[in-house]
C-alpha cells in the first residue's frame, strides 16, 4: 500500500483541504489517525463530504479527542495516552490495496505523547511526505525550518503544496528547500466539491509524475 503523509508548517495552513484534493486526484483512501477537536464535523467527515469519486474510503480515526489542542494535551485532559503502537496497529489492519493519504496533526514536531512527535509517526509508517505551506508573513522561515527537519531525518519528501497567494515566493521556497512544487491552491470564497475536483484535476499530472 503506497502511503502519503500530509503534514504542514504549522496549524491552520490548509492540510485538510490539501488532503481532500490529493485524495480526490488519486482516488486514494484517507485517514486522520489523531483528531483533536470535535466541535462540529471532524476532518474525516469533511473530507468525505468533498469527494466525488467512488473509489476512496475514509478510514476511522485511531484517536478522537474533544479538546482542540496539541494531541498530547487533549489526550491528557481525557485521561488517555496516545501510542504509536496503536496507530501502527490500526494502519496494519487496513485491508485496502489502495493508495492511502494520511493527514497529520499540526506540523512535524507536534507532540503525540511525552516521547513521540508527528515525525516519529511518519517514520513508523514509512510514509512519503507532502508538505503544506500557507503563504503568510513568516512562512518562508517556517517552511525552510520544516524542510530542514525533513532532511535531517531523511524523510522521503514528494514536494510542496502551497495555499493562498500572499506574495509570489513559492518557487523560491522550493529552490531553497530542494523540494519541488506539486501545486498551489488559490484563495476561494467557498470550498466545495466542485472546487476540490477542479484542483484535483490540476494537481493530478504533477502527483502522477512524482509518484
Amino acid at each position: 500500500m503506497q502511503t502519503l503523509f500530509i503534514t504542514g508548517t504549522g496549524t491552520d495552513v490548509g492540510k485538510t483541504v490539501a488532503s481532500a484534493i490529493v485524495t480526490e486526484a488519486l482516488g486514494a483512501d484517507y485517514w486522520k489517525p489523531v483528531q483533536a477537536g470535535l466541535i462540529g464535523r471532524t476532518d474525516s467527515h469533511w473530507v468525505q463530504s468533498m469527494l466525488t469519486n467512488t473509489t476512496s474510503k475514509v478510514h476511522p480515526e485511531a484517536y478522537k479527542l474533544d479538546m482542540a489542542a496539541s494531541p498530547h494535551i487533549a489526550a491528557r485532559a481525557e485521561g488517555k495516552y496516545i501510542t504509536l503502537e496503536r496507530i501502527v496497529e490500526a494502519f496494519s489492519a487496513m485491508d485496502s490495496g489502495n493508495t492511502l493519504v494520511i493527514e497529520g496533526a499540526g506540523g512535524l514536531l507536534v507532540p503525540l505523547n511525552d516521547q513521540h512527535f508527528v515525525i516519529d509517526l511518519i517514520e513508523a509508517l514509512n510514509a512519503r511526505v507532502i508538505l503544506v505551506s500557507r503563504n503568510y508573513l513568516g512562512s518562508i522561515n517556517h517552511s525552510l525550518l520544516t524542510a530542514s527537519v525533513c532532511r535531517t531525518h531523511g524523510l522521503d519528501v514528494l514536494g510542496w503544496i502551497f495555499n493562498d497567494r500572499y506574495l509570489d515566493y513559492s518557487q523560491e521556497i522550493a529552490e531553497w528547500s530542494g523540494y519541488p512544487v506539486i501545486g498551489a491552491i488559490p484563495p476561494a470564497k467557498e470550498i466545495n466539491k466542485d472546487f476540490i475536483l477542479q484542483q484535483a484535476t490540476l494537481i493530478r499530472p504533477a502527483l502522477n509524475e512524482l509518484l
